[in-house]
Order: structure tokens, then C-alpha cells, then sequence
């Protein structure tokens, strides 16, 4: 199956760009490397060889392959919030139709090959155990998701909006996961429209 992520080079990738920093090189290819294959079954060995760096200059900028784990759910961390943050951005005033905007990329994106669902929600399922520095990534993110679902939630005026963020969480983690099971044409892709029909349903009439 392809990666929806590019193989790390040496370069940005911009015309005219600097070479990418050892480090940079390592978390780029630990992104992909990750994502794709899961963290557990990648090794230090190929991540170095893959980003064509050495296993000290890895060691230099990581102190162990579970701090390499939590910088790249870091990085997954702040490329979600983008997501959802631009789709905010897009809709001023209206949660509803933030929440529908992030959905409808969310289930364009989970029936392409190459999809994997959310990396912070595999992290946890890989990471079990409560002091994994890599879980604690997972976790923060999806309290802060369930906090601001909950916000959401309220403004929209909700008659019980705990019992509404907990439903879209569970929607969400719904679409990440069956996207694995299913692929194109899976249940994920219409996880906006059933978004909308749990809204509609806590509404006032």
C-alpha cells in the first residue's frame, strides 16, 4: 500500500532550498516510517538508513527512540489542530459548520489509499502502558479534542452538550479506525453527514 507521505530527502523539497538538517531528516522519515508501519515494528536501524544519516547523529538530536516517537506525535499533534483550526477559520461564528468542514476532509482523506487513520489514536492502542512518553502525547491531544468537541458543542446550544462532544469523539475515533478496516467506499467517508444527523438530534426542536 502506498504512503500518502513522501519518502524524507536530503532537501525541503523547495526550489532552491537548503539541505534538510540531520535531524530534520530523521523526524521526516520517522513521520513517514511511523505512520506507515507502525512505531513499534520500525527500527532505529531503518530509520537511519532510510534518512541516509548515521545512528549517532540520530542519538544526538533523540535521546532514545521513545523521545523520536513522541516528536514525531508532536508534530502529528500540530498538523491536526492546522486541520481543524483552518476549518474553524473558514466558518467564523458557526461551530457547526466547522466541525462539518474538518468532517468533510476527514472523510475524503480516510478513503485513500494509503490512509492509516490518526496517528495519535494508533500510538495509543500500540502504547498501553500509562508513562510511555509517546501515549502521553496521545492522550493529551484527545482530552484537548473532547474538550473543545465539548465547547463546540455549547455554542451550538446543545440541551446536553457533554452527551453531544462524546458522540462526535466517538464518531471520529469511529472514522479513524474503520478507514483501516474498509478503505474507499468504507463507512468513514460519510462521517460528516452522520455528524450532522447527531447535531441535529441534541438541538432544540
Amino acid at each position: 500500500m502506498a504512503s500518502k507521505f513522501p519518502a524524507a530527502s536530503a532537501t525541503s523539497g523547495k526550489p532552491g532550498a537548503k539541505p534538510l538538517l540531520a535531524a530534520d531528516r530523521i523526524r521526516k522519515t520517522a513521520r513517514e516510517m511511523f505512520y506507515r508501519d507502525g512505531i513499534r515494528a520500525v527500527g532505529v536501524d531503518a530509520i537511519v538508513t532510510q534518512a541516509g544519516v548515521t545512528k549517532p547523529s540520530l542519538y544526538r538530536s533523540f535521546s532514545s527512540k521513545d523521545e523520536l516517537a513522541a516528536a514525531y506525535l508532536r508534530d502529528y499533534d500540530a498538523e491536526f489542530w492546522a486541520r481543524f483550526d483552518a476549518a474553524c477559520a473558514a466558518h467564523p461564528g458557526d461551530p457547526r459548520a466547522q466541525l462539518l468542514d474538518y468532517l468533510s476532509g476527514l472523510g475524503g482523506r480516510a478513503v485513500q489509499n494509503g490512509y492509516r487513520g490518526c496517528g495519535l489514536t494508533n500510538a495509543a492502542v500500540e502504547y498501553p502502558e500509562q508513562d510511555h512518553p509517546a501515549r502521553a502525547v496521545a492522550v493529551a491531544h484527545k482530552h484537548e479534542l473532547r474538550r473543545r468537541l465539548n465547547a463546540m458543542a455549547a455554542e451550538m446550544g446543545a440541551a446536553d452538550p457533554n452527551a453531544l462532544a462524546d458522540g462526535l469523539l466517538l464518531l471520529i475515533e469511529g472514522a479513524f479506525v474503520s478507514s483501516q478496516l474498509f478503505g474507499e467506499g468504507g463507512p468513514a467517508g460519510r462521517v460528516a453527514d452522520m455528524a450532522d444527523k447527531l447535531i441535529q438530534a441534541h438541538l432544540p426542536a
